[in-house]
């Protein structure tokens, strides 16, 4: 009877170790509540999944992530402090919010610091080199912040923010044919979201920056250049103003916006493909123009325009879903490049 008591002792032991749910199991309790907005109750679950394993990467990111988007920075700054000194799994997401974390605490100058020391303590990442740009941005530093995100887009041409910054950064300085180049290729990665529309109505006001009516002169246009800071620019920045002032011109009259803005949009990457040297290295002669350059000459021009306008051209989205196939064949043409 004894060594049946004890028996059901260890079975009962036993039964109730294997009911307690495990790390991985309140972690994805855990995410669950976080991700419904119920931050206090999913740091109470993590919490309880640390009093299995203190030293968990993975409990401690999920930890700060929740306390940081709570609101409170100085937590979110604790544990990842534990993952960093630690140098375990979960560096880079450390960083990340780590640094987030000082710059919404008004310390944008630690928050730089840290980015700066993450870059070489995890061999350098996109997402790093955007947050860094977007710190330096925000202390008008233009020359640093365009320099980290030119590093962002040569790891991840895809990464959408880093190309939408660039734009603003150059539409700050007033460089027409960079906000050009690099919101056109924000809008071709996220066409459709409220971004989109901002950026779409900032690429339509740099084609128009340069171009006004004369009011002395109803069939008159006046032209203001501002030269750009960058020599390599001066005949694309003409280049824009003449397509923008030849929507006037007689051979344009009745046609419409769609229309001038697709052939506008063509004539604009055919000049840039024409006017790039072989000694042009940077991001704007060897990544943007290359590509709008062969999709000018591509039978898919219309297309894209239709695309990257539709967050503010109802025309555009109904064209879109008319001509599905064609957008189809876009897309086999994006694979082949």
């Amino acid at each position: 009877m004894k060594q049946l008591y004890i028996a059901l002792i260890v079975l009962l032991l036993s039964t109730q170790v294997t009911a307690q749910p495990s790390i991985e199991e309140l972690v994805k309790q855990g995410i669950q509540y976080h991700d419904n907005g119920n931050y206090d109750k999913a740091i109470e679950i993590y919490k309880r999944a640390l009093e299995t394993n203190p030293d968990s990467a993975l409990v401690n990111y999920e930890l700060s992530l929740s306390y940081f988007t709570k609101g409170d920075y100085k937590k979110a700054i604790k544990y990842s402090d534990i993952i960093l000194t630690a140098k375990s799994d979960y560096m880079l997401q450390a960083y990340l919010t780590k640094g987030s974390a000082l710059d919404a605490m008004g310390k944008t100058g630690e928050s730089i610091k840290l980015f700066e020391n993450a870059i070489q303590q995890v061999g350098g990442h996109y997402l790093l080199y955007y947050n860094l740009a977007l710190n330096y941005y925000k202390v008008d530093d233009l020359e640093n912040a365009e320099a980290n995100l030119i590093s962002a887009i040569e790891q991840n041409s895809n990464h959408s923010s880093s190309h939408l910054l660039l734009a603003n950064l150059h539409n700050q300085k007033g460089d027409t044919v960079q906000t050009l180049l690099a919101t056109y290729y924000f809008l071709f990665l996220e066409p459709n979201s409220t971004r989109s529309l901002e950026a779409y109505e900032m690429l339509q006001a740099n084609f128009r920056g340069s171009v006004s009516r004369d009011e002395n002169d109803p069939n008159g246009i006046n032209i203001t250049l501002v030269p750009n800071k960058d020599s390599q620019f001066g005949a694309a920045e003409l280049a824009v103003s003449v397509i923008e002032a030849s929507n006037a011109l007689e051979k344009n009259e009745g046609k419409t916006n769609d229309v001038l803005f697709i052939e506008n949009t063509e004539s604009f990457f055919e000049i840039l493909g024409e006017l790039k040297k072989e000694t042009n290295k940077n991001i704007w002669w060897s990544f943007y123009t290359p590509f709008f350059y062969d999709l000018a000459k591509s039978e898919h021009i219309e297309t894209y325009c239709r695309y990257v306008s539709q967050s503010g051209n109802a025309n555009s989205s109904k064209w879109l879903t008319e001509n599905k196939s064609k957008l189809t064949s876009f897309g086999s043409w994006l694979k082949g490049k």
